[in-house]
């Protein structure tokens, strides 16, 4: 069967290493027919800020794949980056990267490393909701939804089952981010229920980074937020001795995308010595999820024969292991060379069908009750005390003001002076009627209008008035956090 993807070759070595590839593909019989986009540079220098054409969108959608080379972002403002764009806009919801060590071809400190993580790509910090709304505190929202997060999670749990993995560890920072972490982490708890031949184990994101760096063999598959993944999956490939190495997939339900970790490397462009390996076994992954695993294993072995046989190129190239210093079109010649042969050294891979997921959210029904309002306020020269008493008398007790933080911290009631407060504040309102005693939170139900109302009686005050977060019960439990000290 025959198959049409979709390329862009790229910026810097990108053309290069993307052409050597495709001769590897065609040599190896894979029946693929291209349509080739430019992306990157060019685009963006045309005055496009997001990289990429209208007229190439319809090629992505036309096609199941996209295999990219790397990109040069321009220096400068305004300009998106281009793999999140894509990435959100086609919905690729999973970025996968196996991190393998090639020991001993290529030096590494950790020879029996084998590492998948997994890393949700569409949500978290990633979202780019960021403003600046006083002179002193800038903001970037943090966005995870029930959907996406079960979606990812169930994902590393369906790769670790078809690929013969053992264990899936989730990666969080549960213990500050209680909501949104800890919302994860009870994702992964629940539908981990439903995989129990798979040893699962939930690790806060600082010590699990520091025990990957240093124990990576302790770790199988790693499933993981947007931002703490990006960084993980750069620690996991460098562990293995070259970035250079690595491929990733970007999996969506309709379309996927498939690229070098690396970048485009403007540096030794156009000489014709980077390492193509990278932009190849992504390729290969490619294959295996568009239903082609023999030819993966096929080109993965010949791969895995010419680093055997000690063939390098310059990034990898050992005095004493290598045989013979390579470029670019030499590499793909002496893998196309070894099409066929399995490695004697290294283990030769077995390769499966992609993994399938067929996800239906079941969005679950919950009472919402509205109890409160994050009131942020902007105020460089009140005191905690004097700004308290300023709202208090100017919302006539419309609602009753609960605590004010400062950066996340309590600075009223009870705050020390030793705090340190930007102009920045977070004042909490909450029902009329409740009795506030910190020992034991309560809330009751409140209208909307009630909040129009107070802050029509602040703006009236002259408060400046810079956000409003609703608070809301799901279920009676509380849908926000306590405030640091509260």
């Amino acid at each position: 069967m025959s198959h049409t993807i979709t390329v862009a070759k790229g910026d810097g070595i990108g053309p290069e290493i993307t052409d050597a590839v495709l001769r590897i593909l065609d040599a190896a019989g894979c029946g693929l027919t291209y349509e080739h986009i430019e992306v990157g540079e060019k685009v963006y220098l045309s005055g496009n800020s997001s990289g990429i054409p209208a007229d190439a969108w319809a090629t992505l959608r036309s096609n199941p794949v996209f295999l990219k080379g790397p990109i040069t972002t321009p220096q400068g403002s305004g300009y998106k980056s281009l793999n999140v764009t894509i990435r959100k806009t086609l919905g690729l919801y999973a970025n996968v990267r196996p991190c393998r060590s090639f020991h001993p071809f290529v030096r590494t400190q950790h020879p029996g490393m084998d590492v998948v993580v997994v890393r949700e790509n569409e949500e978290d910090l990633y979202a780019g909701i960021e403003h600046r709304q006083t002179v002193d505190v800038f903001q970037c929202l943090k966005v995870l939804s029930l959907p996406g997060t079960e979606k990812i999670i169930r994902y590393a749990f369906e790769y670790a089952h078809a690929n013969g993995r053992k264990k899936v560890t989730c990666l969080v920072k549960d213990n500050i981010m209680k909501l949104t972490d800890g919302m994860f982490a009870d994702m992964f708890r629940r539908v981990g229920k439903e995989y129990p031949g798979l040893q699962q184990e939930i690790q806060i994101i600082d010590i699990g980074t520091a025990r990957v760096a240093t124990q990576p063999d302790r770790y199988d598959v790693i499933v993981t937020l947007n931002l703490y993944g990006d960084i993980i999956s750069d620690v996991t490939a460098e562990l293995t001795g070259s970035v250079g190495m690595a491929g990733s997939a970007n999996i969506g339900d309709r379309i996927s995308m498939f690229e070098a970790i690396h970048g485009s490397a403007p540096d030794i462009a156009g000489q014709g010595i980077a390492n193509p390996s990278a932009m190849l076994n992504a390729a290969c992954m490619m294959l295996v999820h568009l239903g082609l695993p023999e030819k993966a294993e096929a080109i993965q072995n010949a791969w895995l024969c010419t680093l055997e046989d000690g063939l390098h190129p310059g990034d990898i190239f050992q005095q004493g292991v290598s045989r013979k210093r390579v470029g670019t079109s030499e590499f793909a010649d002496a893998v196309i060379e070894r099409l066929g042969r399995k490695p004697q050294q290294l283990s030769s891979v077995e390769m499966k069908h992609g993994t399938e997921l067929k996800f239906e959210y079941d969005r679950p029904v919950v009472k919402r009750e509205l109890c409160g309002v994050d009131v942020f306020v902007c105020d460089p020269s009140s005191t905690p005390d004097e700004l308290a008493g300023r709202l208090q008398k100017a919302s006539h007790g419309m609602l009753k003001l609960k605590l004010i933080t400062n950066r996340g911290v309590k600075v009223w009631p009870e705050g020390f002076p030793e705090t340190f407060c930007t102009d920045h504040w977070r004042c909490r309102f909450v029902g009329p009627d409740v009795v506030i005693d910190d020992s034991k939170a309560t809330y009751q139900p409140i209208g909307q209008r009630q909040i129009v109302q107070m802050l029509h009686l602040l703006t009236e005050a002259q408060v400046d008035v810079i956000k409003t977060e609703n608070l809301y019960l799901f279920d009676h439990v509380r849908g926000f956090s306590l405030g640091q000290g509260e």
